[in-house]
């Protein structure tokens, strides 16, 4: 089966500063591909030569079977993309301009756009100028999906959105590869990719560090954990917690009869919680640290590039 996306030792350099560094990925059509890595990984570089916005330094492109740089309009128009830098503005209503986006992407089925706002709470009678920026946010995803392309290119595209229309955009999602649409998705958001994607690839200074399916990657294997334990010893639950092999960064202060406690957990949590099982546990909390963090500790870190020399 021909690959949805097809990149081969892809390679972009502005001068000395290499933003993407022999890049190959092979995405199959009919899935939620995940790419995610710190700022400057080079990720929306790369979207935006697959979409050829930009032209790679070296290596090759295969876009729904075609090169990008000759597949021109025809091959734009099977393709549905939100850039990580939405810019919408103009006196037209959201309605309007969607009209207009419809004559340029090609067909939209009766009853699609009026179905995606109601999904994300979008107001379409209102002029585009006028929308915050999570709204604006709204008419992007709607232009991006009323087609129904057989690819979906989205580069962080809950960025200004609320839990709940983070949600439903995830559901979107879903819908699409049930549809066997093709999502390549560029997040920041570990949660979104854990929850959507099928196949993952971790970008670290514009190298793949890792791939595959976020199960296998670990990508969750990182929590940073904050418990309030009722005891008076911060001694004695210091000691407990310091002996398991997977905890790390441990701070612990008591005060009032009440030992607070924050650490890093890599790997398996069930040695830590049966340690604080033993104890009145007040409040607990448990959390993922930021991506970069994650990335790095699990992956490590390509070779720094010179001073100056990051992909923005």
């Amino acid at each position: 089966m021909t690959p949805a996306i097809e990149l081969t030792r892809l390679r972009k350099q502005y001068g000395r500063r290499t933003a993407v560094d022999s890049l190959d990925l092979r995405i199959e059509p009919g899935t939620v591909f995940g790419l995610i890595g710190p700022n400057g990984a080079g990720k929306t570089t790369t979207l935006r030569m697959i979409l050829d916005i930009i032209r790679p330094t070296a290596g090759a492109i295969r876009v729904l079977g075609e090169d990008p740089r000759r597949g021109g309009p025809a091959l734009r128009r099977r393709i549905g993309f939100i850039p990580g830098e939405l810019r919408l503005d103009g006196r037209v209503t959201g309605r309007r301009m969607l009209d207009f986006y419809a004559t340029v992407s090609g067909p939209v089925a009766a009853g699609a756009i009026d179905g995606l706002a109601e999904r994300l709470d979008l107001d379409l009678s209102r002029p585009v100028h006028a929308l915050s920026k999570g709204n604006k946010q709204k008419l992007g995803i709607v232009q991006a999906f009323m087609h129904e392309p057989p690819l979906l290119v989205l580069d962080e595209p809950t960025s200004g959105l609320d839990p709940l229309v983070q949600r439903e955009f995830l559901r979107l999602v879903t819908d699409a590869r049930d549809r066997g649409q093709t999502v390549l998705l560029s997040s920041h958001v570990l949660s979104e990719i854990q929850q959507t994607a099928d196949t993952v690839a971790v970008l670290s200074q514009g190298k793949v560090v890792a791939e595959g399916d976020v199960a296998s990657l670990r990508l969750g294997a990182i929590r940073r954990v904050r418990v309030g334990i009722a005891a008076s010893s911060a001694e004695e639950i210091g000691a407990q917690l310091g002996a398991l092999p997977h905890v790390s960064e441990l701070d612990v202060r008591g005060a009032a009869d009440v030992v607070r406690v924050s650490a890093t957990v890599e790997g398996d949590i069930d040695p830590l919680v049966k340690v604080l099982a033993r104890h009145r546990v007040i409040d607990l909390a448990i959390e993922e640290p930021d991506l970069e963090e994650s990335v790095l500790k699990l992956y490590g870190e390509p070779s720094r590039p010179e001073a100056g020399e990051r992909d923005a």
